[in-house]
């Protein structure tokens, strides 16, 4: 699908951008809540990779958090793993006043809609209740910090462009001025969250920073979402699931795309602004899982002869079904010369190898509870 919203790409500024905010500046340690998740580790990941910050990654393990995605950096002396919850006000006054981070970077979150659709009530006690314990541990620390200490603390809110609503097809992208209108009980909790932050920052003054990112994609992603559905499904000869008509529209960001954007807000970004980041990438449903079928058909072409493009199958659409998202990213690459670097087709085939290539990661993350709520789902 290539649309106005793509012209936007020619505009945009795609040389090697610097995201440091000042040379001799570094943040020294960084608390990652929800570090364990898809984004969450595949930012901790590439951030001990490319720099020589240490990460103290607090995680509750719950059904989409996965010790094994950074199982290779146990040892890695610039990592600390602790297992507990974002609303345990005790463990993150702890860990903050033990570790001494200069920046607290919140991925911690219950992030599915159609959980949220079976269980609302997990998702306001995270991404509501928890997050106001977390908000409100760090106001406390980072009031009796040195005053240089305090200048250079940030708190980064990671969120959703789903707090935005839906677009119908042809309406501008949009922007971090638009006004929230969530439709789910997940884009409910995401966007009272946002405005938690928005207000610790202007009643007590916390330096919060805050992204808005449209729909990620990658490796080490739980496989209850689209993509690694689909490619786990075909790849088992089991059915494609397509709600409704497959129609719906959303903009794809490859996860280490989003992860550069996080570090560039959070070391360039304006305290107290928010930052929508996307992928240029607007596509259907339909559109994704062809081209998921185009590339197995490519790489593991099925034994009976056949295209996996056969094993799609429409299913019932889920209550409250957004049409479409897209964000525009002119702000984030205006003020902070960020842009996407992977398109679309290069990052569905890298990751359609990944998993190919990771059985037994997958195979050890699809517990009977996962299993339960594929069933449920999908029956």
């Amino acid at each position: 699908m290539f649309n106005n919203y793509h012209i936007m790409l020619f505009s945009l500024k795609v040389d090697h951008f610097d995201c440091s905010r000042d040379k001799k500046f570094k943040y020294m340690t960084i608390l990652v809540t929800g570090g364990s998740g898809f984004i969450g580790s595949n930012f901790i990941r590439t951030t001990l990779l490319e720099s020589d910050e240490t990460i103290v990654n607090i995680d509750a393990l719950t059904y989409a958090g996965n010790r094994e995605s950074l199982a290779d950096l146990e040892n890695n002396a610039r990592y600390v793993f602790c297992r507990g919850n974002i609303g345990e006000s005790e463990t993150i006054t702890r860990l903050l006043n033990e570790h001494k981070p200069t920046a607290v970077l919140n991925f911690a979150a219950e992030s599915h809609v159609d959980r949220s659709i079976l269980n609302p009530e997990e998702f306001i006690e995270t991404n509501i209740v928890g997050l106001y314990r977390l908000l409100d541990a760090t106001r406390i620390y980072w009031e009796a910090l040195p005053k240089r200490d305090k200048t250079l603390f940030r708190f980064l809110q990671v969120s959703t462009d789903e707090v935005y609503g839906s677009l119908s097809v042809g309406e501008p992208a949009f922007s971090e001025s638009s006004n929230f209108e969530p439709n789910s009980p997940y884009s409910a909790s995401k966007a009272s969250g946002d405005h938690l932050v928005r207000a610790y920052h202007h009643t007590y003054g916390l330096p919060t920073l805050t992204t808005n990112c449209s729909n990620n994609y990658g490796p080490y992603q739980f496989p209850e979402k689209l993509i690694p559905l689909m490619i786990l499904n075909a790849v088992e000869e089991k059915s494609l699931p397509i709600y409704g008509d497959g129609q719906q529209i959303r903009d794809w960001l490859f996860v280490t795309d989003h992860c550069e954007a996080i570090r560039c807000v959070l070391k360039k970004g304006e305290v107290g602004e928010t930052y929508n980041v996307g992928g240029l990438s607007e596509m259907t449903n339909l559109e994704v899982v062809h081209k998921i079928c185009s590339v197995l058909n490519k790489l593991k072409p099925r034994s009976n002869g056949g295209v996996y493009e056969d094993l799609i199958q429409y299913v019932t659409d889920r209550p409250g079904h957004d049409r479409r998202y897209a964000v525009d990213i002119s702000k984030i690459n205006r003020e902070l010369g960020w842009a996407p670097r992977q398109t679309f087709n290069a990052g569905i085939e890298d990751t359609v190898e990944w998993y190919l290539k990771h059985h037994e990661w997958i195979d050890r993350i699809r517990s009977g509870a996962y299993r339960e709520w594929v069933s449920k789902q999908y029956g």
